[in-house]
Order: C-alpha cells, then structure tokens, then sequence
C-alpha cells in the first residue's frame, strides 16, 4: 500500500524508511501501518539492500499511535484491528533479514519508542525525549511495549517509565541502554550512515544468520531462527536437490545422505 507518509529511499546498499507526518508528530494512524508493512517488504524485497535505516521528518520521532485514529474505536476493534494489527507490523519491521537502525530525530514516545525498539540499533539525537506515556492516559503499552522492551531493555527501566511515567534524556537514555549511542542535534541521520555503511561492508549472509541467532538467544523469535536456519542449510544438501529432482521425475528419491 502507497503512502506518501512513509516514505522510501534506497541508495547502494542502504534503505532509509521515513515516516513523514510532521504536523501531527509523526503518529500513526491505520493506514501508515500499511504502508509501514508495505515498505518492508519492498526492501527486503530488494537484493542490494544490507542495511535499513528509520527515522523521522521534523521535530519527532515519532509520538507513537495518533489517539484521534483509535479514541472512537469500540473495544473489540481496538484489540484486533489496532493493537494487533501494530503488533504485527512492528514485529515485521523487527524481523527483517537485514539490521535496522533507528535514527532518532526527535522525541519517542509511547508507540514510537516501540516502533525504536523494534531497530537492532538505536542512535538519538542529544535533545529528544524517550518514553511510555500510556498509562497516563489509563491504556497499556500496547505495540510490544511490556514484551520486545522487557526483553531488549530490561523489566525494571520499563517498570519506571511505565509505572511512574519517567522520561528519559537521551544521555540518561544510553545510560539505561535505551539507545545506543547519542548524536549532536541535526546530526543523527549522518551518523546512522555512516554505521549503516560499516554494517554493509560485512558479509550479508553472515550478518542475517547472526540476527536469527541473536534473536533466538533472547527469546524473540518463537521458533522461527531455527526453522529458517535449518532450511537454509537443508536447501543446500545433495539430498534436497535428489528429493526435488525425485518429485519434477516422479521416481522414488535415492537419498545418499548427502550434505
């Protein structure tokens, strides 16, 4: 799905995925998150591109979901066509093939800092602000905010923002592992590319078979690092190309037991 809010710029081997809704601080209604999803797949799509970079137009980050998209929604409709729907989209941006990096332009709060979450590295601009507002409004975080942050961040900084509502400076942030490194003011999307250019000079294969591997190690994945290690490695074997020439000859398979 096509929206001008989520915008895409591909050059050599580095995608930069903007969410462009300045004016309402770049919240997401229903239709970016399409488009969000959309632009996943568009880049990993595309063979060239090793590194994602994700950032904001203007002043924001991103102020997360936009409550004028799901104030009015009735309870069932809040569950499943917003909050799961999110999850789902934000766990496709979490696990694309290649590293996502978050450049952190502005502030991140709520969904947005869920959305930041959702990168392999996050670099912030030394002004923004980072932060789980939610329960001051009596909602739940609701983007895998109490999940993938446990579980990349920690169960007590999540405890503090979301119980006491504290928010967090950029530095504090980096100190609380939060971010990862913190940028001048203006400076972050060059920063970004600068290690996303680092990044694509590695090995892809490696670098994608690493990202499974981590993700397994921290209980992210549900299973699917190793099913899609093994059948990377089992689509290699001798025995699979028998298998598949057995079925295209429709003749028994003559299994070696070759790797």
């Amino acid at each position: 799905m096509s929206d001008a809010r989520i915008k895409i710029e591909i050059e050599d081997a580095i995608a930069v995925l903007t969410v462009a809704r300045p004016e309402k601080l770049n919240a997401f209604d229903i239709d970016m998150l399409k488009a969000l999803s959309a632009a996943c797949d568009t880049v990993e799509a595309d063979a060239n591109v090793r590194v994602v970079i994700l950032t904001g137009e203007g002043k924001a980050f991103s102020a997360g979901g936009d409550i004028k998209a799901w104030g009015a929604m009735r309870p069932n409709e809040f569950g499943h066509q917003w909050v799961r729907f999110g999850h789902r989209v934000f766990e496709r941006l979490a696990t694309l093939r290649m590293p996502v990096i978050a450049a952190m332009n502005g502030h991140a709060l709520g969904g947005g800092l869920e959305l930041a979450a959702a990168a392999d590295i996050r670099i912030a601009e030394a002004q923004i602000k980072i932060g789980q507002p939610e329960t001051g409004l009596g909602m739940v975080p609701g983007w895998s905010g109490t999940q993938r942050l446990v579980k990349r961040f920690g169960a007590q900084v999540v405890r503090r923002m979301v119980f006491g509502g504290e928010i967090f400076a950029a530095e504090e942030a980096r100190g609380l592992g939060l971010v990862d490194a913190v940028a001048e003011t203006g400076t972050v999307l060059a920063v970004a590319k600068d290690y996303a250019g680092r990044i694509a000079k590695r090995g892809p294969a490696a670098l994608e078979i690493c990202k499974l591997m981590i993700a397994s190690a921290n209980g992210e994945d549900n299973g699917t690092a190793v099913e899609a290690l093994g059948s990377i490695l089992a689509a290699k074997t001798g025995d699979m190309k028998e298998g598949v020439a057995a079925f295209a000859g429709k003749r028994p398979a003559e299994f070696k037991g070759e790797w």
